[in-house]
């Protein structure tokens, strides 16, 4: 009778052991206080869910020290000059993106060339009414932001829209006024065009 009742004692150890192993314990999830409103995502840590969500970068810039006004009043100089090219810059940025979509889902040569020409009219326009304005120094500095913003230099573009003869002219003409549509854009090199970008407001 007890090796009978030890048996079926095993039967029952046995079974309880299979079933805590095929249902494992549920999850502990934090406590939800009344303005807990916003879904986030969670991680299991060991069985206790830790919910987290993914902030955006912070650069935090340091007051600059001038060593001298003239060195204050250069800088404010070029801080206008980012300001006053920088929007023509992201119009070619936008544009450009929205040439190449169209371009991609347009099989035919000849509506491709049409929408060259018409991307073409609108900076020609633009040229017309703004850019022609520009200094040589502001010239100078939206080649540079293209590059930056698009990825590749004016002379690329004008290249791959327009062919290498017109890329060709289109940069003598430049050089002659002291631009160069091969300028390209460093983050280190530029590090004064870089920080008044980034604290302009631009990318908020």
């Amino acid at each position: 009778m007890k090796f009978k009742g030890l048996f079926f004692l095993c039967i029952v150890m046995i079974c309880s052991f299979s079933l805590r192993a095929q249902d494992p314990a549920a999850p502990i999830f934090p406590k939800l206080g009344k303005s807990d409103t916003i879904r986030v995502a969670s991680t299991n840590d060991n069985g206790i869910m830790i919910p987290w969500m993914q902030l955006n970068d912070v650069t935090i810039f340091a007051a600059r020290i001038w060593k001298s006004p003239a060195e204050q009043a250069a800088y404010n100089r070029l801080r206008y000059n980012v300001l006053k090219v920088m929007p023509y810059a992201l119009f070619a940025k936008r544009r450009y993106e929205q040439l190449e979509q169209d371009i991609a889902h347009t099989p035919e040569k000849k509506e491709q060339k049409q929408l060259v020409k018409q991307c073409d009219k609108e900076i020609k326009d633009m040229f017309n009414r703004e850019i022609k304005e520009l200094t040589i120094t502001q010239g100078q500095i939206l080649t540079k932001l293209i590059d930056r913003e698009v990825g590749r230099t004016t002379y690329d573009i004008i290249k791959q829209t327009k062919g290498g003869f017109a890329a060709f002219s289109y940069q003598i003409v430049a050089r002659v006024v002291g631009h160069n549509l091969k300028s390209t854009y460093d983050p280190t090199e530029d590090r004064d065009i870089e920080s008044i970008i980034r604290t302009s407001g631009f990318y908020q």
